[in-house]
């Protein structure tokens, strides 16, 4: 419910007319219809003082707020968004400080429920949910609040900024991909938060091999590896990501020696109550980066652990069903199978993996990969491929990007 509407139904409940309701304020009539309806938002004092009038305990207030830091058109967009947000809003009215303890809480969660719903939601889904929640994150950061408090809604802040890029890098959109990394790296600095440092270099990593400038990504794995707590999910994932970069340079020895690493840190991990999480490493996870590896290096064991890795996704196996993750796995396999030499069956995996339209933008280079492969054996193959990817690429969504503040 937006703020006209509920003001228009606390009026009715109450009694008051517009009339009636301008005498208490005071005000001109007219200022009340137009909220009423919708077409001017209030202040933060006239939303105040209609609370105290009709008796709201600060309902008015939060709706108030919230549509000052979000733009209308994205409340409209994600209609659920408001009530998410006034129950954010109401824990942190509640509070001593202006922020406070449990809206902060909170807001972690949030950023967490948004890394968790990465690997089943539609990126332009997931992006628009994501900006505004860090727009309402950073609008928050200069009120008074005690340090910790700062400091975490600041790193919240840095992993909203992160998700946010990883967005729209899946979205082919890579200049405020680029933006909102740069922020997140910024926001990371200023907490001390050295696990989102290496999640960020990491992530620069990943556009660097999307790119295709795989020592660069090679190098920024690296300094990943450096920054990250010992034993940490972004320690394990930048050494994933640098065994990628060294495969596809073709270079088996030092490929084999970033998968050697990652089967150290990952053997003695459990696995996570939550292992879709996009930040948390998981056994599994591994054996898919694995599989893609030897894919990249033409290594015969490819097409196992890639047939392995499909099996336990799309069976659950591994606690949760993740569908884009399946459709990756699917590429890994295709590709595997052309080294093997099976062209026919390559294509027919490569097609599901179109077909299942869970590919992003980030995907295609992969996508396109495994048809040259194929086109070497079987032109005709290669164009139907290229025909189906033609016809499934989605349209580029036109979604605003707001940069943050970092504190």
């Amino acid at each position: 419910m937006d703020f006209g509407d509920l003001l228009s139904s606390l009026m009715t409940e109450r009694g008051l007319g517009v009339r009636a309701l301008a005498r208490h304020v005071p005000c001109d009539p007219s200022l009340i219809s137009r909220l009423a309806s919708g077409q001017q938002r209030p202040s933060a004092q006239i939303a105040r003082r209609l609370d105290e009038i009709l008796s709201a305990n600060g309902e008015l207030s939060c709706v108030a707020a919230i549509e000052m830091a979000i733009p209308a058109a994205v409340l409209q967009a994600e209609p659920g968004l408001a009530e998410e947000l006034a129950a954010i809003e109401a824990a942190r009215r509640a509070d001593a400080t202006d922020v406070g303890r449990a809206a902060v809480e909170r807001l972690e969660k949030v950023a967490d429920a948004l890394a968790l719903a990465y690997a089943s939601t539609r990126p332009t889904d997931l992006l628009t949910r994501t900006l505004t929640y860090l727009d309402y994150t950073t609008s928050l950061l200069d009120g008074r609040m005690t340090l910790s408090e700062h400091r975490r809604l600041l790193v919240t802040a840095g992993w909203l900024s992160l998700l946010a890029s990883t967005s729209l890098t899946d979205l082919g959109r890579l200049d405020a991909a680029e933006a909102h990394l740069r922020t997140a790296a910024q926001v990371a600095v200023e907490a001390g938060h050295a696990e989102l440092r290496a999640w960020c270099l990491e992530t620069t990593a990943w556009q660097a091999l999307i790119g295709r400038d795989y020592r660069e990504a090679a190098t920024l794995a690296a300094g990943a590896q450096s920054l990250a707590p010992g034993g940490s999910s972004a320690m394990v994932q930048s050494a994933a990501q640098e065994g990628r970069a060294w495969a596809r340079l073709g270079a088996k020895r030092e490929t084999l020696a970033a998968l050697a690493r990652v089967e150290t840190l990952v053997s003695p991990m459990a696995a996570p109550e939550h292992p879709e999480h996009h930040y948390r490493y998981d056994p599994s996870k591994a054996e898919a980066y694995l599989a893609t590896t030897l894919a990249w290096i033409a290594d015969p064991a490819a097409e196992g652990y890639a047939r392995n890795v499909l099996h336990r996704i799309e069976s659950g196996a591994d606690g949760t069903v993740r569908p884009r993750r399946a459709a990756t796995a699917r590429l890994d396999l295709a590709l595997a199978l052309t080294t093997a030499g099976r062209p026919d069956e390559a294509a027919g995996t490569a097609q599901d993996a179109i077909a299942s339209g869970l590919l992003v933008a980030s995907h295609l280079w992969r996508v396109r990969e495994v048809i040259s492969a194929v086109a070497e054996h079987d032109p005709e193959a290669a164009v139907s491929l290229r025909e189906a990817l033609a016809a499934a690429r989605p349209a580029p969504q036109a979604i605003e990007t707001r940069k943050p503040p970092a504190g």
